[in-house]
């Protein structure tokens, strides 16, 4: 089973040494740009499909514009944008992300995304748990590399759901 890692923004504004974000996570777990390069490097040796989801790349450029000299930082994103464009290995291109953004997906991220911003979950990282979602359903296995605390209290929740289908067609 290939396995498949979801950027987060927090690590990849770590990744791409955004000014201010050189760290991510709590005390305990901290990410560090050498600790993501590691992670990652060992990910591909692996044969890991690497997975950029679009809110990454909205949220990741929005810290990179807060900057006055943005222009390589900028560059380091663009770079990575163009990789998982053309679907370049070890991206994932983002044609398989395209059906998360269909009109009735929309509308089911607009149905169910109040009830989780009442438990203060974002709207990028409830994109985020879909993409998990979508590639689980495709059963891989799936990490979402990420130092943020919030959503990494949902990866159980999601860390669960391949356990939950297979027991189901078995």
């Amino acid at each position: 089973m290939r396995k498949v890692l979801i950027i987060d923004t927090s690590v990849l504004c770590v990744w791409l040494q955004v000014p201010g974000m050189l760290d991510c996570g709590p005390q305990r777990d901290k990410w560090t740009h050498e600790r993501i390069v590691e992670k990652i490097e060992a990910s591909r040796a692996e044969g890991a499909l690497l997975v950029l989801p679009l809110a990454t790349i909205i949220e990741t450029g929005n810290h990179i514009t807060r900057h006055a000299d943005c222009y390589n930082t900028a560059m380091r994103l663009s770079e990575k944008i163009r990789e998982c464009a053309n679907g370049d290995s070890p991206w994932a291109a983002f044609v398989e992300q395209a059906e998360l953004w269909t009109t009735e997906r929309l509308i089911q991220l607009a149905d169910n995304w109040p009830i989780l911003a009442a438990r203060a979950i974002s709207i990028g990282d409830a994109t985020i748990k879909d993409v998990a979602s979508y590639y689980l359903d495709m059963g891989r296995h799936v990490e979402i590399l990420t130092g943020d605390q919030g959503l990494q209290e949902e990866l159980p929740e999601i860390r669960t759901l391949p356990r939950r289908r297979a027991a189901r067609t078995q």
